[in-house]
């Protein structure tokens, strides 16, 4: 079975969120750091929908799932200062 392949900026847009270089890096500042206590689908900056597709691609190991990672890395990054 071939998996896709998907982008940083894919999950943003699959979250609903703006995908653009600017835009992440702007989210990504305005949220991080995140706890390490918290997972990344239980952040309180998440909609229903959201966190729901952060567990399900974590909980099913989907081809999502490698950038899920990612994301709560780079949120938990401490800020520079």
């Amino acid at each position: 079975m071939e998996q896709s392949i998907h982008r940083f900026r894919d999950l943003f847009a699959q979250l609903g969120l703006p995908s653009d270089p600017k835009s992440i890096a702007h989210f990504l500042d305005a949220q991080r750091p995140l706890p390490d206590a918290i997972d990344l689908p239980d952040a309180s900056f998440w909609n229903a929908g959201q966190s729901a597709f952060l567990k399900e691609a974590l909980a099913q190991n989907s081809d999502w799932a490698e950038l899920v990672d990612q994301l709560s890395l780079a949120l938990r990054a401490p800020v520079a200062p």
